[in-house]
């Protein structure tokens, strides 16, 4: 009887050299942005810390082996997003829009979105498109399963969900959003013949600071007991991140953990829910989302 050959699980180990190559990783002071950043820096990799707070961002940055640098990006606020594209010179291989904010109360973003729309998608929507002229390789986009919550859809009559706001909904339709960009970004990309590839990750459940600020005290409460039983840690959650950023993977891919339910476990290529596979959809977003950012696909881009 033959046997069969289980395919070694996807580690941290298969990361190719990084030498020579420049990252940016949004929220990169904690959680899974610290994770992917370490990683990258021990790989090779010059990696840029874009975070809100510059003093978190070198105290992070203290602590990790290898090239970094720390620059303010705040992604709730589009004059920052503007600031940091306009100081960016040369050449960047991988953009990672790591950053993010989870079930928060309502509240606006300096420009007036709602905060988790805004800050999660708007602002990476901006920033990547500033800096694209620059990317060489790839941008990588983390969404998350909740993506699929039970009647998550881009609300475009209500974007900011005034009146009917419910902090995970409001979550959830951000996350929905990342989706719908990275397939929407990379139909663009592929018209202009570039061969800067857009794909999309999730970290699975992972422990992080982020379920620490959910808006509901009972929810929070029960998430960080989730947090001990089911989840893995931030390194774990940070692999479909890395997969994405460094495997040879096809444009709008979508990677996530391998285990049960794709809460944990070595990364691999996952299915989004029929809504973020929505093409027309997604050129409406995109549409939206450029007249609120005043940012659209570049003019031109370079062949690299």
């Amino acid at each position: 009887m033959a046997r069969t050959t289980k395919t070694p699980e996807w580690s941290t180990a298969d990361i190719p050299d990084q030498t020579g190559r420049t990252v940016v990783v949004t929220g990169a002071n904690s959680g899974l942005g610290l994770a992917t950043t370490r990683a990258l820096a021990a790989a090779g990799a010059h990696v840029v810390l874009a975070v809100r707070d510059t003093a978190r961002g070198q105290a992070a940055a203290a602590g990790i082996a290898g090239s970094t640098e720390v620059r303010r990006l705040d992604l709730a606020d589009l004059a920052s997003v503007q600031a940091f594209a306009a100081a960016w010179d040369g050449r960047l291989d991988v953009l990672i829009n790591n950053a993010g904010v989870m079930n928060l109360p309502e509240s606006r973003t300096a420009d007036g979105f709602e905060r988790q729309f805004g800050t999660n998608h708007l602002g990476h929507f901006a920033l990547t498109n500033l800096l694209l002229p620059h990317v060489t390789d790839r941008v990588v986009t983390l969404s998350s399963g909740l993506h699929r919550a039970r009647g998550t859809r881009i609300h475009f009559d209500n974007l900011a969900l005034d009146g009917e706001y419910t902090p995970g909904a409001a979550y959830s339709q951000s996350k929905l959003a990342n989706l719908l960009f990275t397939l929407e970004l990379q139909r663009r990309l592929d018209e202009a013949g570039s061969p800067v590839r857009a794909v999309a990750a999730h970290p699975g459940w992972a422990a992080t600071e982020l379920q620490g600020h959910d808006a509901n005290g009972v929810r929070r409460a029960l998430m960080l007991f989730g947090n001990r039983l089911f989840a893995q840690d931030a390194a774990g959650g940070a692999l479909p991140t890395l997969y994405a950023a460094v495997a040879d993977l096809p444009g709008a891919s979508y990677a996530g953990p391998g285990g049960r339910f794709e809460l944990r476990g070595a990364p691999v290529l996952v299915d989004r829910s029929p809504e973020a596979a929505d093409a027309d959809v997604a050129r409406r977003l995109w549409d939206v989302s450029q007249e609120l950012t005043g940012v659209g696909f570049p003019a031109s881009l370079p062949s690299h």
